[in-house]
């Protein structure tokens, strides 16, 4: 039976709308793949500052069509902050490496280096720690701050000294310094201009005093024990040039301010974004001095903070692009399914389950069922043989009338059909001829 011919005009549109529904999921699927990400960063400081940055950020991305894009979450603080990654509410987040709970944290970049400034107003006695025995310091930032109190406190034997820590607001720390109700002050901040003139704006300008900056003579040793702090000198003159605040290089400790993302995220989703946010950082650095102080992270394996694998691989250079990621797997899959839908074939063929009927497989059934006529020896036999002929017969017509082009023509049918039929007649005639045999005694 001859194939179906459609009209030229069905065949162009079945070709026109395959390539409209190819050229369709196409672009579905390069939209589906370009589609930019939003990650979600939890912020908060004391003065708000960590919010504005992230904001500028975040437009900067919106604005050079970065792949991934951010969306702030305000905490009131560091530490809340840290918590809100640590239960999986945010995924990336601004922390401070001596606060909250980091298990879930890695680093992605470091911020800013923050340093401990523990200062005594001008005119006060007090040289070093020791001279702090029996007196109040004041902690701007109180709970962010606990740890330092706590090392300091351990590390020099302050409780037994007598020394008391009292949290204070950044509003009330002036005062609490004129009214003598503190005698030092204990701030953490990163040694930009912006926050250095909020620390001098504490105490009394005055040309012939000058607040006394406290030596923290044993950061080393604090190090080593806490991890999260590093010993750190203070260069001459940084928070007065004249006369120089402090007279020389003084140590103190230092800590790091983190931007981490969840661990659980993708390798190539963090490199995406420590890429563009790198560029966005070039860009906005002149508006945003304190985005200076961005840095890679330690990628040692012993860092106190590991560093997220994904931004691992683009500070050290091997990021994988998408041919280098599924290179492999786009190459040995089309071989791999040609080989399965082979040996899946031979298999089929093998077994012969569910194998069609063909043209040729079915006029050999009937050429059989002639041999068969002619050795038929009863009636019984003939009768079976036609109902088989039957239902080679109605089969074959009705794979024809789906169209199967496997299905035998009409004219070989009814030849084939002719000659089982006439051999048949000549065999019933012959039967009928021979003499029936007399019953047994």
């Amino acid at each position: 039976m001859n194939s179906i011919k459609l009209p030229i005009w069905l065949r162009a549109v079945l070709v026109a709308g395959l390539f409209v529904l190819a050229a369709g999921g196409g672009l579905f699927a390069y939209r589906w793949y370009t589609k930019p990400v939003t990650l979600t960063i939890a912020v908060g400081s004391l003065d708000g500052e960590a919010g504005k940055v992230v904001a500028a950020i975040a437009g900067r991305l919106v604005s050079m069509n970065a792949p991934v894009r951010l969306k702030a979450v305000e905490t009131g603080s560091a530490l809340e902050a840290a918590n809100a990654l640590s239960s999986g509410t945010t995924d990336l987040a601004a922390v401070r490496g001596d606060v909250g709970d980091l298990s879930q944290a890695q680093a992605v970049v470091v911020v800013a280096k923050a340093v401990v400034l523990l200062i005594a107003p001008p005119g006060s006695p007090i040289s070093d720690v020791a001279g702090l025995k029996r007196r109040t310091v004041g902690v701007i930032g109180g709970e962010i701050n606990r740890k330092v109190v706590d090392v300091l406190t351990k590390e020099y034997d302050l409780a037994k000294a007598g020394v008391v820590f009292k949290n204070i607001a950044p509003a009330d720390a002036r005062r609490a310094i004129e009214t003598k109700e503190v005698g030092a002050i204990l701030v953490v901040t990163p040694l930009s201009e912006k926050y250095l003139t909020m620390v001098r704006n504490l105490f009394p300008q005055n040309a012939k005093t000058t607040p006394v900056v406290i030596a923290i003579e044993s950061a080393g040793a604090i190090a080593q024990t806490a991890r999260a702090y590093e010993s750190f000198d203070v260069p001459k003159g940084t928070l007065r040039g004249s006369p120089a605040v402090p007279d020389d290089d003084l140590t103190t400790l230092r800590v790091s301010l983190y931007l981490v993302a969840n661990k659980k995220l993708s390798s190539d989703l963090i490199a995406s974004f420590t890429k563009a946010l790198l560029a966005a950082r070039r860009d906005l650095i002149g508006e945003l001095p304190i985005l200076a102080q961005v840095t890679a992270p330690d990628t040692d394996p012993d860092a106190y903070l590991s560093v997220h694998p994904g931004a691992a691989a683009y500070f050290n250079g091997t990021t994988q692009s998408f041919l280098d990621e599924w290179g492999n797997a786009i190459y040995l899959t089309p071989m791999v399914l040609g080989a399965l839908a082979t040996v899946l074939a031979a298999a089929w063929k093998f077994l012969g389950v569910g194998h069609p009927q063909t043209s040729e497989a079915a006029l050999d059934s009937l050429y059989t069922l002639g041999r068969r006529i002619r050795r038929a020896g009863k009636e019984s036999e003939l009768e079976e043989i036609e109902e088989e002929i039957d239902g080679i017969l109605a089969a074959q017509r009705a794979r024809a009338n789906r169209g199967d082009e496997n299905a035998m023509d009409d004219t070989t049918l009814n030849v084939t059909a002719h000659r089982l039929q006439t051999l048949i007649h000549d065999r019933r005639a012959m039967l009928a001829a021979q003499p029936r045999s007399a019953p047994a005694v």
